[in-house]
């Protein structure tokens, strides 16, 4: 007897491309049958009832603070994730095994999703002295990043590069020139300009994105460009693309959303980092997930509490929580068509997962049992009050949305189930 039959489901397996309508049978935490109509019993028959059935989400960047973990994994099952990699930037700085190991084992504690890590590029995020990535990467970090701050000493991201391309580790750039961004708060633009906000160029972008992808193909590093937001830097990708290089991009999903515009007037809710950009850059944002320039989607999830949000917009802190909201912007955006429902899958899913070496994000025989079961079709409108987040600053607020996570599974345990509450 299985312990879980999903019955009359649209299962999507966004690796193979599969997409068809039938059942998946979940035994000791694994996918013991999948497709066709499954004749046996189970201990919990769920009737999907034409709802999509999809390999549990991937979020590759999640802030967190050591203390909070548990919550977060809670509001990450409640967004439909299955695994989430909390960034760098906690509490205490994730730059040595002693912290990472802390880090992972507070996440085994939680219960809801799996928890992993992203290492400390620099001690102390400071950007002058690099970590020991040969020695976090054994300890248990998917990739390293030094979180918000970018390394502007090109010499320095050199030197991480080559290092970290002898344990084939990936390491995360934010693409951003420091000096012409420093003081700034918003997008550079007529808009801002109007808005009396000073602004940075997307140009500063650009410049950064240029230098890592050229110091990865003198070191042979494997390079993300981290949340991208401009179309000048998914240009650069696709030049990077025609050059077989092992660069990847990830984007959040506020800049696949929303634009500079959605800052009205003076949203602190909607202020971001990256700052959100011109539709322009958004369109070309789009299309560059739909054809695979883009690799992944990130929920750039970083509560904030009310007191650092609700102040002059130049004087407030840049970040938001998105792990409940990201699967209905995305499926919004499908709905309206400006992105394919397999493209979102697949940078939710197995794209992450390839990248960060996780035996995940696929619906396979013998696969684990980490699951999402998807209504594209519930209309909802969010509120920050009803969310699960402890902090409430989303800039989605009072939007409405097509499409939600019913039910999170993760090895075959229900960890959140939106049909059963």
């Amino acid at each position: 007897m299985a312990d879980l039959i999903f019955r009359n489901a649209r299962l999507i397996d966004p690796a193979s491309g599969y997409d068809d309508i039938g059942d998946l049978a979940v035994t000791g935490g694994v996918i013991t049958q999948f497709g066709g109509n499954i004749a046996a019993e189970a201990a919990e028959d769920i009737d999907a009832d034409g709802r999509i059935l999809a390999p549990g989400l991937i979020d590759m960047r999640v802030v967190s603070s050591d203390t909070r973990i548990a919550q977060t994994c809670q509001v990450a099952a409640a967004g439909g994730f299955t695994s989430i990699v909390i960034m760098p930037q906690t509490s205490s700085v994730m730059d040595d095994t002693s912290k990472l190991d802390y880090l992972l084992r507070k996440g085994a504690e939680g219960g809801h999703v799996n928890v992993y890590g992203a290492g400390a590029l620099t001690h102390g995020l400071r950007g002058d002295a690099m970590t020991d990535i040969g020695l976090m990467g054994d300890a248990g970090a998917l990739y390293f990043s030094n979180g918000d701050n970018p390394i502007s000493n090109s010499r320095l991201m050199r030197r991480l590069l080559s290092y970290s391309s002898a344990f084939n580790a990936l390491i995360a750039s934010r693409p951003l020139d420091r000096d012409m961004s420093e003081g700034t708060c918003a997008h550079e633009s007529d808009f801002s300009s109007r808005l009396g906000l000073p602004g940075h160029p997307a140009t500063a972008e650009r410049i950064i994105a240029e230098r890592d992808i050229a110091l990865a193909e003198l070191t042979g590093g494997r390079l993300l460009i981290d949340m991208i937001s401009s179309r000048e830097a998914t240009d650069v990708l696709r030049q990077a693309g025609q050059r077989d290089l092992e660069v990847y991009a990830s984007v959040s999903i506020n800049h696949l959303a929303l634009n500079e515009l959605d800052i009205g007037d003076y949203r602190t809710f909607a202020k971001l980092d990256p700052p959100l950009r011109e539709e322009s850059d958004r369109k070309a944002l789009l299309a560059a997930v739909n054809d695979g320039t883009i690799d992944v989607i990130v929920s750039s999830h970083d509560p904030r509490m009310a007191g650092e949000k609700r102040l002059p917009f130049a004087e407030a802190g840049a970040g938001a929580i998105g792990l409940e909201t990201l699967l209905g912007a995305g499926l919004t955006l499908v709905g309206n068509e400006e992105l394919d429902l397999m493209a979102l899958l697949r940078a939710l899913t197995c794209n992450p997962a390839e990248l960060l070496g996780l035996p995940a994000g696929i619906l396979a025989e013998g696969a684990p049992a980490d699951l999402v079961l998807i209504d594209p079709n519930a209309p909802w409108i969010v509120d920050p009050e009803a969310m699960t987040s402890r902090a409430k600053n989303t800039p989605f607020d009072g939007r409405r949305f097509m499409g939600r996570a019913d039910m999170t599974v993760r090895g075959g345990s229900i960890v959140f189930d939106r049909l059963g509450a």
